[in-house]
């Protein structure tokens, strides 16, 4: 028995296409997809027959065969528009879209009248920068790294205690209680009224003084500010505490509300919500205001900001003031 002529198999491949065609426009596309296979068998070097699969793979969410088949459809006929096309619409499926630019430009190149691919390319170029943008946001939610933006204060503990090692000690406490505000912003929306105490290891009762003291009514009256103020500096005294950490959200504060001075008290940072943190210790005193936003849809902490403590502290000094005479 001979075999089969080129244009016979050719034309038992159109049939089988043909065939697969109804399938796919009748939505049945697992069918379409057994024809179009048929008919590779039958005419394997056929580009509008693997373009044509890897329609229907797409349509079955089969994104891997339909990418193959789209590169095969390429390879067997490069100058052809519709296999950079399949190309880019699977590319833009598995939300690759950088990848799927580059495909429906290389389209848009054998046919630059296309109003499609060009509406295509445009918006797949801002959904590319979109999602390289929520990465990114993504990445400062999931890296939170604030001690490089703590630099000046660890120079400023070097002056003031001299000691290297309580320098060290004060410094990480700050940072460790900023970042963990950050980290509970992100996943809460929300951090809670506390003050934290670094505790003498040797002096402190840890069976009667904790690391954390909740404050959550501290700022709903001048009344409830002053109480909470004078039970804070004793228990910073009596606990041998040499530094503490004020965090706080914006919104719960009726009293002080520090941004809304005048003057050398005008604030400087806008209506964005957020939450504050101030630092304590006997030789120096900080505050930093940390703005909060809404990016990409998830919520994100912004650099700190450093305020003057003078002009909007949250609650006044702590510890008794002790003058460095470290030069």
């Amino acid at each position: 028995m001979s075999e089969k002529s080129p244009s016979t198999a050719t034309a038992q491949g159109d049939k089988l296409k043909d065939e697969g065609n109804e399938y796919f426009k009748a939505g049945n596309y697992l069918k379409a997809a057994a024809l179009y296979t048929q008919a590779i068998k039958k005419d394997p070097s056929n580009a509008t027959l693997y373009s044509n699969r890897a329609a229907a793979f797409l349509n079955l969410v089969k994104l891997s065969k339909a990418l193959s088949d789209a590169d095969t459809t390429i390879s067997l006929k490069p100058e052809w528009e519709k296999g950079y096309f399949r190309k880019g619409c699977i590319l833009e499926a598995m939300e690759r879209y950088e990848d799927a630019v580059a495909a429906f430009q290389i389209a848009l190149q054998h046919n630059p009248q296309s109003t499609e691919l060009s509406r295509k390319i445009k918006r797949l170029a801002q959904l590319a920068k979109d999602k390289k943008r929520a990465q990114e946001v993504e990445n400062m939610r999931s890296n939170v790294k604030l001690g490089k933006h703590l630099d000046p204060l660890k120079t400023e503990l070097s002056v003031k205690y001299g000691s290297e090692d309580c320098c060290k000690e004060i410094f990480s406490f700050v940072v460790d209680t900023m970042e963990s505000a950050v980290k509970a912003w992100h996943e809460t929306e929300k951090v809670d009224a506390r003050v934290y105490f670094l505790l003498d290891k040797e002096k402190t009762q840890t069976d009667k003084y904790a690391p954390i003291v909740n404050i959550d009514k501290a700022f709903e009256s001048p009344d409830t500010h002053s109480n909470c103020v004078s039970f804070l500096r004793e228990y910073a005294e009596n606990s041998f505490s040499s530094a503490a950490c004020l965090v706080t959200p914006k919104s719960i504060i009726s009293y002080p509300q520090v941004w809304k001075g005048q003057g050398s008290r005008k604030w400087k940072h806008g209506q964005t919500d957020g939450f504050f943190v101030q630092f304590e210790s006997p030789v120096l005193r900080k505050l930093w205001f940390v703005p909060s936003s809404t990016e990409k849809g998830r919520i994100l902490c912004r650099d700190p900001e450093l305020l003057d403590v003078t002009a909007h502290e949250l609650i006044p000094r702590l510890f008794k003031e002790i003058f460095s005479n470290v030069k």
